[in-house]
């Protein structure tokens, strides 16, 4: 059996990449907060795609988290291991409170180098291509003020995700980093963007659907990075071209908190 462990499952992308790995008819390992909503994912998948699906109530944000999922998830044949996990803190440093930003780095940071060098053992044992997909985000290619912390997290996951793929060249993993761009989530209002800023991304905001289908049929091409939309990969090239203090000010205008 090919299981694909996803963090984050219980919404967004999370929930839609579950999806779509069940259509392709992939067992899942699916990781997050909360139980309840896990166990109902659980019904519905199984229901509909016939697979197996089996759920892990855990904070990945505390210490050890990577540990207790390796170990639950040590009797699978695990071939993918999504670290999509993760979240945004809208505000000016000076005014976010430092636990929540040292919170957020944990879970985006911390969690994905730890569960991607905990499950490279593991993958490296699998018969035939095995992935790791970590999930980025357009934001990372660029400075953004109002989401600095936010954007900077994300900015090491595209370097980490482009390092550890060269490392692991010659192995059986293929390593990906997927950056999506605005997506109808629950993003902005973890985030506690204002209603403005949330006007604003909808012109550009894309189903969570589409971009999972984007992301999960990029991996399993073996594509190193996957920005999905036109418009999301324009802007992430953008920066490559012009000046940085150009982007950034357009950046600055646009998610500025007051």
């Amino acid at each position: 059996m090919a299981f694909a462990l996803i963090t984050g499952a219980s919404g967004g992308i999370g929930l839609s990449m579950a999806r779509e790995l069940a259509s392709r008819k992939y067992d899942l390992l699916l990781v997050a907060r909360s139980e309840s909503k896990l166990n109902e994912i659980k019904a519905e998948l199984e229901a509909t795609y016939k697979v197996i699906v089996h759920v892990l109530s855990c904070d990945l944000s505390q210490p050890g988290a990577a540990a207790d999922i390796l170990q639950w998830a040590s009797p699978y044949g695990i071939h993918v291991l999504i670290n999509n996990a993760g979240y945004g803190i809208w505000g000016n440093v000076e005014v976010n409170h430092s636990s929540e930003l040292q919170n957020m780095i944990q879970l985006n940071q911390v969690a994905l180098v730890e569960l991607s060098k905990a499950f490279i053992p593991v993958l490296k044992k699998q018969q035939g291509k095995t992935y790791i997909m970590n999930v980025g985000s357009t934001a990372a290619y660029q400075a953004v003020p109002a989401l600095a912390v936010y954007a900077a997290s994300k900015a090491f996951v595209v370097s980490f995700t482009r390092a550890l793929r060269w490392e692991l060249k010659d192995s059986n993993i293929s390593v990906s980093c997927f950056s999506p761009g605005a997506t109808s989530t629950g993003f902005m209002d973890r985030a506690k963007m204002n209603d403005s800023l949330k006007e604003k991304a909808e012109k550009f905001t894309m189903t969570a659907e589409e971009v999972a289908r984007i992301g999960i049929k990029g991996m399993l091409a073996g594509k190193s990075e996957i920005i999905p939309g036109f418009v999301n990969w324009i802007s992430a090239k953008m920066v490559c071209v012009v000046p940085k203090s150009f982007t950034e000010s357009i950046a600055y205008k646009l998610y500025k908190t007051k």
